[in-house]
């Protein structure tokens, strides 16, 4: 049993009665660790199952990593907002030629002067393995014009270079009426419609976070399989005040989804990795929907058999994504490097069991181990880069 205590899940005290302890405790029947509290960030279990291990150092085929964070742009997206370039462009080359990795794809690339700007610091010497999308101006959201504004900056963006748009969460779980006042402003919002369908014009995927995990709607409590995840991290949870349900922010994506049947979409984190079978049947109803799988086979991988049936069905429409970030020590599951490449590769090649998901002690996001899916060489050239270069327009 335990008990949470000052927002820490402790082992609660175990008599074990009728045993003989080998210890000189002096007394028979107790348990010399019997009456030890145990803090769980302090438990760190070793497995004694003796399983294959299969390291992949190289994937079979060149990847494109779809979802990675290189850049973050300060509010605003002009001249004045600050933008953190998160690794030089000599480091990452680096781990991409060890990792097989031949394109990083930047979600977060801002707007306005911002996005120009990193554009430009994506120029020049290996501009080809680097590729920036655009982002909405949420701040911008008072302006009576401000449909269009979003339109025109996504069909300006495409001109100075951007491949795509990326939408963060902010849409459905942060934006509000007034900015940061008032209602939440729904996924499914009319105002952005006319960017939708800008994206859907210029060939220009949209890559839209918009959902969490389930259990960030649940109360950070000891029933919680992410306890530890959202007890560091109690920001990342969704659970009361006016925040909409997982499913209502999946159906209202779905909705928009439905409405601009001419703009592709491509659900990250697998949309809703805990419920393969409801992403199936978005997918069903939504032939311009597609997934990557960033950040999620900590999931996917404690489900392989379906995992793997998942990726059969759907693999024309599946995108490989890692969620990288340089230096995104916070997050061990998203720390860029040789480490994180080599355990996707090992997820997506290998019919390995009970392997760890992220590079870390604990487990970052659940306490459990994966296994791999074993997927054969026709599937893996198109998650690995296939799917890619035909939504993406890379030649």
């Amino acid at each position: 049993m335990s008990a949470a205590v000052g927002g820490t899940l402790i082992a609660s005290p175990v008599q074990h009665v009728g045993r003989t302890s080998s210890y000189s405790s002096g007394e028979q029947g107790m348990n010399p660790m019997g009456d030890c509290d145990l803090a769980l960030k302090d438990f760190k279990p070793k497995s004694h199952l003796h399983v294959k291990e299969t390291p992949v150092l190289k994937p079979r085929f060149p990847v494109i990593d779809t979802h990675t964070h290189l850049t973050f742009v300060g509010r605003g997206g002009g001249t004045r907002s600050p933008i953190s370039y998160l690794a030089s462009k000599q480091e990452m080359i680096e781990v991409m030629d060890r990792k097989g990795v031949e394109i990083l794809v930047n979600l977060t690339g801002g707007y306005g002067a911002a996005l120009d700007e990193i554009l430009h610091h994506f120029s020049g010497q290996h501009s080809e393995r680097f590729i920036t999308f655009v982002e909405p101006m949420y701040h911008r959201i008072l302006e009576s014009n401000y449909s269009q504004l979003l339109a025109d900056e996504v069909e300006r963006a495409r001109g100075k270079g951007a491949k795509g748009l990326k939408v963060l969460k902010t849409l459905g779980l942060f934006l509000r009426e007034q900015v940061d006042k008032g209602p939440l402003v729904k996924v499914d919002d009319p105002r952005y419609d006319l960017m939708w369908e800008a994206a859907g014009a210029m060939k220009m995927p949209v890559w839209i976070h918009i959902s969490d995990p389930e259990a960030f709607f649940d109360p950070i409590d000891q029933y919680n399989e992410r306890f530890e995840e959202l007890n560091a991290h109690p920001d990342w949870s969704f659970y009361g005040k006016d925040y909409p349900t997982d499913r209502e922010l999946q159906e209202a994506r779905q909705r928009m989804i439905k409405k601009h049947p001419n703009t592709n979409f491509v659900a990250c984190h697998i949309g809703n990795s805990e419920n393969l079978d409801f992403v199936s049947a978005c997918l069903d109803d939504c032939p311009n929907l597609y997934v990557d799988f960033s950040a999620r086979i900590s999931e996917l991988g404690r489900q392989p058999r379906r995992a793997r049936r998942f990726f059969e069905e759907y693999q024309d429409r599946i995108m490989f994504g890692t969620d990288a970030v340089p230096y995104g020590y916070q997050t061990p599951q998203q720390v860029f490097g040789d480490k994180l490449y080599e355990i996707y590769y090992r997820f997506l090649e290998t019919d390995d069991e009970y392997f760890d998901y992220a590079p870390s002690e604990t487990p970052p996001q659940g306490r459990w181990e994966i296994s791999g899916i074993d997927l054969p060489d026709s599937i893996l050239k198109k998650i690995y880069n296939e799917n890619a270069k035909r939504l993406i327009g890379i030649a």
